[in-house]
């Protein structure tokens, strides 16, 4: 493993758990969500992580390092939960028997997933701020 393969695969993370953190804020932003412009109720996206392969393709890097994989972003779906039904006579999205379908966006769930995020999110800086302490020490043995 080269000196900034560390780097390259968190890289990766952060920018894969910044796109889960968005997708989350977005999720509860629409969480009382009824009508979207695609018709009907809003519908939680779920992120799906892959493992990519972040080895150095140019100058040397490839024949001198193995497969060095990293995460990202495969695809960003729509879940398959069923919708909550609510009866609410006066909401103006009431159908003809007075309910109201809302999102299947769950707030506990939710906050859970943005608090697993923001760790994975942290953990990942915590490897950067310590790598770079590591080369910045490795730099101070040649004094």
């Amino acid at each position: 493993m080269g000196m900034f393969d560390v780097l390259k695969i968190s890289a990766s993370a952060l920018k894969a758990e910044r796109t889960r953190m968005e997708i989350t804020a977005s999720n509860l932003a629409n969480i009382h969500t009824t009508r979207t412009e695609e018709g009907g109720p809003y519908r939680k996206k779920d992120v799906v992580f892959t493992a990519v392969d972040v080895t150095d393709t140019k100058g040397f890097g490839k024949m001198l390092s193995e497969k060095i994989e990293g995460v990202k972003v495969e695809e960003i779906s729509e879940s398959s939960k069923g919708f909550e039904r609510v009866h609410d006579p006066g909401h103006p999205d009431a159908d003809t028997e007075g309910y109201v379908t809302y999102p299947n966006v769950n707030l506990v769930e939710e906050m859970t997933d943005m608090t697993a995020a923001t760790r994975a999110y942290e953990a990942n800086i915590n490897v950067v701020n310590t790598t770079k302490e590591m080369f910045l020490k490795a730099l101070e043995i040649g004094k």
